[in-house]
């Protein structure tokens, strides 16, 4: 049996959409104003589901979920350091 893919982590702290608040989700990166995390948004996707069922399922508008995708994909084309 294979193991999962392990999902690459993703810098957040200059993505405006994109709040951590240790009082919050323990401090993991959410969409701002929600307890939505932006890894999981990013993990839907990447497992098939568009933008549309992502909305429906989280209320969360397509511009920002479209937002949170393109900013998670810059990151992770650029170098690890």
């Amino acid at each position: 049996m294979r193991a999962p893919a392990q999902h690459p982590v993703i810098d957040w702290t200059g993505c405006d959409l994109v709040e951590v608040d240790p009082l919050r989700m323990h401090g993991v990166p959410v969409v701002k104003g929600t307890r939505m995390q932006a890894d999981s948004i990013v993990v839907n996707h990447e497992s098939g589901s568009p933008v549309e069922e992502i909305e429906e399922n989280f209320d969360i508008p397509q511009d920002t979920i479209r937002a949170i995708l393109s900013y998670a994909e810059l990151q992770q084309r650029q170098p690890r350091r």
